[in-house]
């Protein structure tokens, strides 16, 4: 009798989820509901076996969204009897190190965290309640993004700001796409072929939000996103980097309030403020026609993405593997390229021939024999957060 986990990915304005078989990783059914609070919203809901299910229409808030992925299992199956819901949260600030087993107290750590991740905690504790309320008795797991990145160590984390801001106010890097780091890296280290306690890895994932993580033994030792998932490299909308004396210029020149300056920053900076699209592929069509904009959001992209690789190079001493993942990372041969370009010396070289093969399994884009592997891994969130669900309920 098939043992499914079903995963919650509740985000700032759409639900993803996937209906998985603990036993065989098969996953009968995965969907998503996109554009939660517009007009037009959509639900689409995919069976392994079966015709897509789709609704469209305005999903009001998160809850209603909830519901109506409630009522595509039961309109277009299969039927719905988990043993366990795991809930992607974003910010476990300090307080949880691993995957824990919701109830109360939890809840109200997670809504106590939501400054830190305000898009995203609040709506995360929607989905928690909306599950309680559709399976009771049913364990609910909570898997946070931050956990990975909490073996930090204090100068990878601690922030030169006043002690104050430190100790009263908890101001200190936390790092994200954690869930997504613990999964690319026992995968990576599995395919080198050793354990990974022994191999040292620089993972860059690379989709509408980007990071960089050094992996030393299995732990993380540095990574580029910060307090918030605002720092380090160049994403879709997000700028990454950038003077923190900016924020007090603009205020004084251009009268602009800190949260205008929060969104700007967060939603209308990264490829988007330099190209005019927050979408890798469409801004590669505009380079390719000559779009000056786009050729040099392209070249800011993979120079942050080079200037970490080396930094992190410096931080681990020695690297075995430059892992690709996300979306960008897995599927766009020319970032792999651009961003590892001039690295040579550093051992890390990618062959054209196998980085541009069209392929979509775990694979090498390096030339055999390399003294730093350069590999893609498909990053499976969805099954890691199902795996340490499964491990906490036994």
């Amino acid at each position: 009798m098939a043992q499914h986990i079903l995963v919650l990915n509740t985000g700032s304005s759409s639900i993803k989820y996937e209906l998985i078989d603990a036993a065989s990783r098969a996953r009968p059914a995965r969907g998503l509901v996109e554009r939660i609070g517009e007009d037009e919203g959509l639900l689409a809901h995919h069976l392994a076996d079966g015709a897509p299910y789709e609704r469209k229409g305005r999903f009001a808030d998160h809850a209603e969204g909830l519901r109506a992925v409630l009522e595509a299992f039961r309109t277009a199956g299969p039927a719905l009897d988990p043993v366990a819901v795991g809930h992607r949260v974003v910010h476990g600030g300090t307080r949880f190190r691993e995957a824990v087993l919701v109830d109360e107290q939890v809840i109200a750590a997670v809504e106590e965290l939501a400054p830190l991740a305000p898009l995203h905690n609040r709506v995360n504790v929607t989905g928690i309640r909306v599950a309680q309320e559709a399976f009771p008795g049913v364990p609910q797991v909570a898997v946070f993004d931050t956990s990975f990145q909490l073996s930090l160590p204090p100068e990878a984390y601690t922030y030169a700001v006043p002690r104050e801001w430190r100790e009263r106010l908890g101001v200190r890097r936390f790092g994200f796409h954690g869930t997504s780091c613990a999964y690319v890296s026992r995968r990576a280290a599995a395919f080198l072929g050793r354990d990974p306690q022994e191999v040292n890895l620089i993972v860059l994932h690379l989709g509408n939000g980007a990071s960089a993580t050094a992996i030393e033994g299995g732990r993380s030792v540095d990574t580029s996103m910060g307090m918030t998932p605002l720092e380090g490299l160049v994403m879709g909308t997000r700028s990454g980097d950038v003077d923190p004396a900016l924020c007090g210029y603009l205020a004084r020149v251009a009268g602009l309030d800190a949260r205008e300056m929060e969104q700007a920053l967060g939603h209308r900076g990264g490829l988007l403020g330099l190209a005019g699209t927050g979408d890798m592929r469409e801004a590669r069509r505009r380079a390719a026609d000559g779009d000056a904009d786009a050729r040099l959001a392209l070249d800011v992209y993979c120079r942050r993405i080079r200037k970490y690789v080396g930094a992190y190079y410096a931080v681990l001493g020695r690297v075995d593997a430059v892992v690709f993942a996300g979306g960008v990372g897995e599927n766009d041969a020319a970032t792999r390229a651009s961003a590892l370009a001039g690295l040579d010396r550093l051992g890390i070289t990618v062959d054209r021939q196998r980085n541009e093969a069209a392929r979509a399994d775990e694979r090498a884009v390096s030339p055999p024999g390399s003294e730093v592997a350069v590999l893609v891994v498909p990053t499976d969130e969805e099954w890691e957060i199902a795996r340490q669900a499964l491990a906490l309920i036994g």
